[in-house]
């Protein structure tokens, strides 16, 4: 527990999920141990909503509902309406980003682990407001979403730390989330080549940053961007209201005039 400048206090709870790590930061000026309870509460849902699309979507369980599909036990036609929603919402998202984003692995298989971590930090988002929490910031494995304020007394933006990919230890900045309320991190450095780059070249980029009003936005085209590179970068901040920090192998930075002057 740490109080911020307004004297508001923070009290973050962690949990494990989806391969990384979750942490729920929440700001509170009520009593001691009614806002522990609050935050219990509220961790007990965010983590059951993690645990919920983990199992449903996760390759590397063989029971998993995204499993089943791979072996061609199950149909798309067939399968929940979660698993539907969230392929179609990732087509969309392929057809927007002209094929750099995709909901396929270069076998074929149905992968929808592009976008069903920040579907995840979405749903739970909705849910903490209906718990009635304002003032919180839920970080899963560095895709961070935001709302209200640390110190809602004073307004003071959360900041996004972002991880220097060249050194882990260092950091290249901290975003202000205010206007922009999520920031969504992806690249080889911490995970490895993950991501497909369009036309099976290397990424140009080892960690593309994205800070967007909502996850989804930021976390899709923080992999797109890795993915496809320069043009992808220029056609995303033209095409949507987002900033972008990129990072290339030798330490050359390309930023939007956001992160300029955040970094």
């Amino acid at each position: 527990m740490q109080p911020t400048s307004s004297g508001q206090q923070l009290r973050a709870r962690t949990f494990r999920s989806m391969g990384t790590v979750v942490s729920l930061t929440v700001a509170s000026d009520t009593y001691a141990d009614t806002a522990v309870d609050e935050l219990e509460s509220a961790v007990d849902v965010v983590e059951g909503i993690f645990a919920h699309l983990d199992l449903t979507f996760s390759l590397y369980r063989s029971g998993s509902e995204a499993s089943r599909l791979a072996r061609g036990e199950l149909t798309l036609a067939s399968a929940s309406e979660t698993m539907q929603d969230l392929y179609a919402e990732a087509s969309e998202w392929r057809l927007a980003t002209d094929g750099a984003f995709t909901a396929e692995r270069p076998d074929g298989t149905l992968d929808l682990s592009g976008i069903v971590k920040a579907h995840a930090a979405r749903e739970a988002a909705l849910s903490l407001g209906a718990l009635g929490l304002r003032n919180w910031c839920l970080n899963a494995g560095g895709d961070v979403l935001v709302s209200g304020s640390p110190g809602p007394a004073t307004h003071e933006p959360w900041l996004a730390g972002i991880v220097d990919p060249l050194d882990r230890r260092a950091l290249l900045g901290a975003f202000p989330l205010q206007s922009m309320k999520a920031l969504a991190t992806s690249g080889s450095a911490e995970r490895g080549d993950h991501i497909w780059a369009v036309g099976g070249a290397k990424p140009e980029f080892v960690q593309v940053s994205v800070a967007a009003a909502d996850i989804v936005t930021a976390d899709i085209l923080a992999t797109t961007i890795v993915a496809g590179g320069t043009r992808t970068l220029d056609q995303a901040v033209e095409k949507w209201n987002v900033a972008v920090l990129a990072v290339r192998p030798d330490g050359e930075l390309l930023a939007t005039p956001e992160f300029r002057t955040a970094t």
